[in-house]
């Protein structure tokens, strides 16, 4: 049985190393850039929402942007630009959606106060 490819890709604030991508603010920002690309293209105002096809969230602590396949169909320029942006900066990427860490796990990875 073939599987049906995702038809969201998940940029994690997280780099392959497991640290925490930095400005605090990277998703607003990519998302911001790619909210041209639309459906029916920019408008006027359209700068003022991001794309639906570029979304900015979280899961759990973590900071992401959820890229939909329609942005490849709509602009593959677009598209590139994001898993770019994705790979130049190391961070994790998904066709799934991620689970939220365990708060034990996220306990762990704080620094024992002193």
């Amino acid at each position: 049985m073939a599987t049906t490819p995702s038809k969201e890709l998940y940029i994690l604030g997280i780099t392959r190393q497991g640290r925490t991508f930095r400005p605090s603010d990277w998703a607003e920002r990519l998302a911001g850039v790619m909210s041209q690309f639309r459906p029916g293209g920019a408008t006027r105002g359209s700068h003022l929402g991001y794309s639906p096809w570029c979304v900015p969230t979280s899961i759990g602590p973590v900071k992401c942007v959820i890229v939909h396949s329609d942005l490849r169909d709509f602009d593959v320029m677009a598209w590139d630009f994001c898993l770019n942006f994705a790979r130049d900066n190391d961070l994790q990427v998904s066709e799934t959606r991620p689970e939220p860490p365990a708060a034990s796990a996220e306990r762990a990875a704080r620094p024992a106060a002193e």
